[in-house]
């Protein structure tokens, strides 16, 4: 039996401060984030999508809305699909400037491979790999829409697709608003598609 199981990265978040928001409350779509919203929507009005779930997060939260809207489903939360935890929420990360500067931080990015900055990378994989599994039994023999975010849709493809899951997070293939699609026969994974119905963005983009 078919199903997919698609992983949808949320839209642009209003964040004029440029802060790693991560699980911080209160971060909502921008202009540009709920337009994206709306042509994902648009690109899935055809699909047989019989569940729609997302992270608990606001932002995930109102990208999900049209697609569970032009369905006609009731819209999901699994908690298990939120943004991976990270000591630097509510500071500026980017290189060369803000948290990374300071020498008190430096303690905290002494291991990549775990990362020491956050939560681990497998224990994001083992829990988004249980709330995939948990998509694709809800949805048999049609489709679903995992609304979650970068990292955590990153970390899971990688390890579905038996790589490292430390990375260089430039070369992350998960723009705003895209889609990372697993297809399973019956339980077993047999494809991986990626496609951007809203567009290219930049994985460099903080706190998504």
């Amino acid at each position: 039996m078919r199903t997919v199981v698609h992983l949808l990265r949320h839209g642009e978040v209003y964040n004029p401060d440029g802060i790693l928001y991560g699980r911080l409350p209160g971060f909502k779509l921008s202009e540009l984030g709920s337009r994206q919203a709306l042509t994902v929507a648009e690109s899935l009005r055809h699909n047989d999508i019989a569940h729609v779930v997302a992270s608990p997060m606001q932002r995930a939260q109102e990208t999900a809305t049209p697609i569970a809207d032009s369905h006609r489903i009731d819209l999901a939360t699994d908690d298990r699909l939120i943004e991976a935890d990270n000591v630097f929420e509510g500071q500026r990360v980017s290189v060369g400037d803000g948290a990374l500067r300071q020498p008190r931080n430096w303690p905290k990015l002494r291991n990549p491979f775990r990362p020491s900055w956050g939560e681990p990378y497998l224990e994001v994989a083992h829990r988004m790999l249980a709330a995939v599994y948990r998509a694709r039994a809800a949805a048999e023999g049609h489709e679903a829409v995992c609304v979650s975010h970068q990292l955590p849709i990153w970390t899971v493809r990688r390890f579905l697709e038996g790589k490292r899951l430390w990375h260089d997070p430039r070369r992350r293939e998960c723009s705003l608003a895209s889609l990372t699609s697993f297809e399973f026969d019956d339980e077993q994974l047999v494809g991986v598609r990626y496609s951007e119905p809203a567009g290219a963005s930049s994985p460099k983009v903080t706190g998504a």
